[in-house]
């Protein structure tokens, strides 16, 4: 008889930017390592024997809540990955919506239903995660294992074991980052003890770090497009004028974030080649939100803009500058970087928890 933690793994990038990951990598949030310490004092009384994980980024890397504190190898198997999304991976959600706004509402409440190109069913992941699951559970018979794995897997895996068909997926929970499911069993036959377990994220010590709302649902969402010239020019001098800043100005890239009702541009975000080829880091020259549309997480996704594009570029550091801009970073990671008004964020991989196989953002 194995008895195995089933894990999803921590916030990551995706989760908290709304871009859709499926297979691709992605780092961790600071909330995301959070969640990992709260992780490792929820197991550091339970013995453990082994440690298995997707071979993707964002698992390797909470899976290191159980296996470098009891020192144990971290077993790596492709078989567990999220399910691959085809061509919607690395899109943000909003751009989903207005694309595909169907197969979106499919893959949200009736997955059963979803297909978009390259991506596989839910049949060939519950078929490939089943499989490897009852793998592990045969080779470690008598022990107890922690597994980490992804969203829309365990979900599909859990129905699975409970009897519940895959058309009935979209009435089953959905569990948490890093919430804790308890399998039993051998490798044949494995029953769901109980399921999606977050009391580790609602202990006093866990919630004390907790500040502000966080990104969770497929909505708020924008979608985004390079800045429309001239057109638009006025949006971009309202946006450097409540930044102090001239109007007009260098040409430099701008990405717009547009509401998905209307189109309508409601904030940008501006990147500094200059500064980026003198130093080799990214830099966000202007970050602004219409003023109607704050406090509603698109600040965070336009940030999530920046960072991809700048790791596409193999930039393994952000950066952004100006005093009235500091707070907002701050609080998303962004640390001082030795100089007066200048803050930093590490967008880099750990080559730890990097799998060769896998896609990078």
């Amino acid at each position: 008889m194995t008895s195995i933690y089933l894990i999803r793994h921590a916030e990551a990038e995706g989760n908290l930017y709304r871009i859709a990951q499926g297979q691709y990598n992605s780092i961790l949030t600071d909330r995301g390592w959070r969640q990992v310490a709260a992780l490792a004092r929820r197991f550091a009384d339970i013995s453990v024997d082994a440690v298995y994980s997707s071979d993707l980024y964002r698992t390797c890397a909470t899976a290191s809540a159980i296996y470098k504190p009891k020192g144990l190898p971290l077993h790596r198997d492709p078989a567990l990955r999220e399910i691959c999304v085809g061509v919607w991976e690395q899109k943000t959600w909003g751009e989903i919506a207005r694309e595909s706004p169907e197969q979106l509402e499919y893959f949200t409440h009736q997955l059963h239903l979803w297909h978009v190109e390259g991506a596989e069913t839910p049949v060939q992941v519950r078929d490939r995660v089943l499989a490897a699951v009852r793998a592990i559970a045969a080779e470690n018979d008598g022990k107890t294992v922690a597994v980490f794995c992804h969203g829309c897997a365990i979900r599909i895996l859990l129905a699975t074991l409970q009897g519940i068909p895959l058309e009935e997926l979209g009435t089953t929970p959905h569990g948490d980052n890093t919430a804790v499911s308890l399998l039993q069993g051998d490798g044949e036959h494995l029953a769901v003890l109980w399921r999606d377990d977050n009391s580790h994220l609602r202990t006093p010590e866990f919630l004390a770090g907790e500040g502000g709302a966080h990104a969770n649902a497929l909505e708020p969402g924008l979608y985004f497009e390079p800045l429309r010239l001239p057109e638009e020019q006025a949006l971009l001098d309202r946006a450097l004028a409540e930044a102090g800043a001239a109007p007009g100005g260098p040409a430099q890239p701008v990405l717009v974030g547009r509401r998905l009702s209307d189109g309508r541009g409601v904030g940008l975000v501006r990147f500094d080649p200059a500064r980026e080829e003198t130093d080799g880091r990214g830099w966000v020259d202007l970050l602004w939100i219409d003023a109607d549309s704050r406090r509603r997480g698109y600040g965070t996704q336009l940030l999530g803009q920046a960072v991809a594009y700048y790791r596409h570029r193999s930039r393994s550091a952000l950066r952004t500058a100006g005093p009235a801009e500091l707070p907002f970073f701050r609080r998303r990671g962004f640390v001082p970087a030795g100089e007066p008004d200048i803050l930093e964020k590490n967008i880099g991989y750990d080559p730890e928890f990097l799998s060769e196989t896998a896609h990078t953002l």
